[in-house]
Formats: C-alpha cells, sequence, structure tokens
C-alpha cells in the first residue's frame, strides 16, 4: 500500500470524513484538496468514497493505488506531505482526560528496572525554553533570542529503551495497538529533561567521557521535522544501539517538527549555524575527549558541515580532535558542497563519510524548492569528490518519507557500528565498490 493509500485509510478508520478528531479531519481534507487539481481528480476522489463506505475492501484500496499511479499523484511533492501530515495527525496520542489516581511517585534511578534501559544523553540547543512544560516538551520551534546568557541552553536527558527494542526503531504509541500513552517498557521515551548552567554541563560531560574506554563522545545534528523530543529520543536510541560508552550527544536547533516548515526551518538552521560553531569549539576545547564523532542528518547536515568548514578554517589545531565526519541524506546543494564546502573539510582528520540515496522524498522536495541537486541524491547526480566516502543507500528499506534511512535500518546503521567503533574505513566494512568515470562510491553488500 502506498504512502497516500495508507494515510487515506488509516483515516477513515479513525472515523473519516464525519466522525473523526478535528485534526485528522482537517488534514483528510488538505489531502482531498492536493489531490483535486489533478485530471483524474474525480475517479480518485470516487475510489476514495468507495473505501470511506468498505474501508476493509483490500480491492478497493487496490483500485485507489491504481488510480492514484495513473495519475502520477505520487510523484507529486505537495500530495504526499499532504499524506505524511495526516499520518502525523493520525499516530499522534489523543489527548486523555487527568486521572483521578494520585501519580506514582518517581522511579528510583539507582534501582534496576527489569525492562527497559535508561540512556543519559546531553544536549546543546538555541530552541526557546517553554518553562513548566514536560520534559519532551521543554523546548520549542521558536528561536531562543531572549536568553540572557545568550542563545545556548545545555542540560542532559534520561531516555528509556525496551528491552525488546529493535534496532534502528524508534518505538512509539500506536493507536493500531490501542497505545494511547508513552510506557518506557515499550517505547522509546524522554523520562527526564535537566537544564543545566555550561560549566555543569561541561562538568557532567567530562565525567563520562573520562569514564568511556575511549574518551569517547558524539554529537548529533538532527534534520528538518524534528522536535526536540524527537532529537532526544533518536540520540538515545542510536547511543544504544551502537554500544556507545561514551557520551552521546545531541544539538538541537529550532526546527518547527512539521513537514509544512521546511522553509522556516530553512531559514532557522542558517541562524544556528554560528551558534552551532561556537559550540563545537567550546566542546572540543573543554571535553579532554579523544574521539569525536560528529553526525548529520538531512538539513542537520548542512548547518554542520559549514561549522566543521569554519573550524577548520579558524582552529585547525582544535578541529583536529574531530574523528569522524558523518553527513546523511545531506540536504546541502550539490555543487555548493563539492566546490566550497568539501575542500575546506580536506583538511580533516579522517575522509568523509556521506550517505545518499536515489529514493529520498524529502531530498526530492528539496531540489524541487532550489532548482539543483542536493549532496545526499545517488543515481546519475552521485556526488563523488575526494575527502569523502560516498555510499549510496537507495537499497535500504526507509520510513513513509524515506528521509531517516540513516537510523531505520539495521545495514546503514550497522555499518555506522563499524566505522565508529572498529574505525574501519569504507574498504574494511560490508560494502562493495563500484568504479566510475567520476571516482569511487560504495554500496551495501546484498
Amino acid at each position: 500500500m502506498d504512502l497516500i493509500t495508507s494515510a487515506v485509510v488509516a483515516a477513515i478508520g479513525h472515523g473519516a470524513p464525519g466522525h473523526a478528531p478535528e485534526a485528522i479531519a482537517s488534514h483528510y481534507e488538505r489531502l482531498k484538496q492536493a489531490i483535486a487539481k489533478f485530471d483524474s481528480a474525480a475517479a480518485i476522489l470516487a475510489a476514495i468514497a468507495a473505501l470511506e463506505a468498505e474501508p476493509a475492501n483490500t480491492q478497493l484500496q487496490l483500485a485507489l493505488t491504481a488510480a492514484l499511479s495513473s495519475a502520477k499523484v505520487p510523484d507529486d511533492m505537495e500530495t504526499l506531505f499532504a499524506a505524511q501530515g495526516l499520518l502525523d495527525a493520525v499516530q499522534r496520542p489523543l489527548p486523555q482526560a487527568p486521572d483521578v489516581e494520585a501519580a506514582p511517585a518517581p522511579a528510583d534511578k539507582g534501582a534496576v528496572v527489569p525492562n527497559y534501559a535508561v540512556v543519559k544523553v546531553y544536549f546543546a540547543t538555541d530552541r526557546q525554553r517553554d518553562v513548566g512544560k514536560p520534559p519532551a516538551q521543554r523546548f520549542s520551534g521558536e528561536r531562543n533570542i531572549l536568553g540572557g546568557n545568550g542563545p545556548l541552553s545545555y542540560g542532559s536527558c534520561d531516555i528509556s529503551i525496551p528491552r525488546d527494542h529493535r534496532m534502528g526503531q524508534l518505538e512509539s504509541p500506536s493507536l493500531w495497538r490501542l497505545e494511547f500513552r508513552d510506557d518506557p517498557a515499550k517505547h522509546v521515551v524522554v523520562l527526564s529533561a535537566e537544564v543545566q548552567d555550561r560549566d555543569n554541563f561541561f562538568a557532567a560531560l567530562k565525567t563520562q567521557i573520562r569514564a568511556s574506554a575511549d574518551k569517547s563522545a558524539f554529537v548529533f545534528v538532527h534534520g528538518y521535522n524534528v522536535s526536540f523530543e524527537d532529537a532526544a529520543r533518536r540520540t538515545g536510541q542510536m547511543a544504544y544501539d551502537l554500544g556507545f560508552d561514551g557520551a552521546p550527544v545531541f544539538y538541537s536547533w529550532p526546527s518547527r517538527g512539521g513537514v509544512a516548515g521546511y522553509t522556516i526551518d530553512e531559514n532557522n538552521i542558517e541562524w544556528s549555524t554560528p551558534h552551532l560553531t561556537a559550540f563545537l569549539a567550546d566542546f572540543l576545547a573543554s571535553t579532554e575527549a579523544a574521539q569525536v564523532y560528529l553526525v548529520g542528518h538531512s538539513m542537520g547536515s548542512r548547518g554542520l558541515a559549514r561549522a566543521v568548514a569554519d573550524l577548520l578554517a579558524a582552529q585547525p589545531q582544535l578541529a583536529q580532535k574531530i574523528t569522524e565526519i558523518i553527513l546523511s541524506a545531506p540536504d546541502i546543494d550539490a555543487a555548493i558542497f563539492k566546490h566550497d564546502i568539501a575542500p575546506k573539510l580536506a583538511g580533516a582528520r579522517n575522509p568523509v563519510t556521506l550517505y545518499a540515496s536515489s529514493q529520498d522524498l524529502a531530498l526530492a522536495a528539496s531540489k524541487a524548492v532550489h532548482g539543483y541537486a542536493r549532496a545526499g541524491d545517488s543515481g546519475a547526480g552521485m556526488l563523488i569528490v575526494a575527502g569523502v566516502e560516498t555510499i549510496d543507500a537507495s537499497g535500504v528499506d526507509t520510513s513513509f518519507m524515506k528521509h531517516t534511512y540513516f537510523a531505520e535500518k539495521r545495514s546503514a546503521l550497522s555499518d555506522m557500528f563499524y566505522l565508529i567503533r572498529n574505525h574501519a574505513r569504507a574498504d574494511q566494512r560490508f560494502l562493495d565498490p563500484v568504479d566510475t568515470v567520476a571516482g569511487r562510491y560504495w554500496t551495501f553488500k546484498p
């Protein structure tokens, strides 16, 4: 079942068109409006109406998928984003009435918890702080322009990882399974978010880094359409799956956390890049980490790549502390990356690792908006440049939006495991080389 049909079936299952919650109903109507512009809209809407009467009828589902395909609706980014927005609304937990019983006392962090593990992650963010909100919502999608001590806030989060967690998965409540609340035994949950001043933040980081075997840390910079909560959850999941014994850190810039916020996010990553550069310099100078891994995803790679390029130019000795730079699905203009950014990264300690995909819908949408190829594209436009080990991740299955392959599938995360844990270059990992006129890139072994 394609993304659009899946969204329609899910919405009907929750009462659309006439009995769904307001959020689902509005997104459902928005999807229909996006479909209405096509010449075959009448046939497609008729197929949707038939499904509304019999949502479990697989033949009707196939008929809708065929009608959408025939009209080339899945090639339209506006409609795909509308469908993803509808799915997001369907999967969002419904508000719950407050319990009559008193909430249980917080669990003793020193106690043994048999059904989930707890991973501590550290953060720096230039998001606006929402005082009084629950831990997962402590920072909004707005810029922090009111901070008396500068734009950055620091702190740490405790993240639960279920004992039956599957590698690469970011387990969340599912309405399909009648799960309406976060459960640490089943889901990756932000259990706490503690804000600290700079000195206490770096003191805690130093302690954890010194305690690790390789005195290591990684810094993750998330991409477009990511909330503070999901950045924290993803960082905890990555640290757990990588078996990382150093300090996991994420830098959270003010993404709006919604599919419709692309242009706002694009402006915000530009606004955040100087703050990210300053944080990385402070981090490298203050933590005494011997092994530092930087991981950027999507639009976050844009800020990370520029920040590292600036550090290499201004403080090369400091930047040499960076062990690895990993850019996944980088939403960066390919020509700008090749001619402006990549040459500046040539002074890095090791080659940059770049994961690309020809099946990435968010990158395709970015290309349509900007008119030019992105550094994360593969296929005919695969970026092959000196100092960069490019890996084609097109064969790796992805989420609905095909934009999280760096952490959603075992093979890509396993590749990062060998890169980080064994310091193995591309020719030493489970990858196949592909030689072209432009140079060599790598693919995952079948």
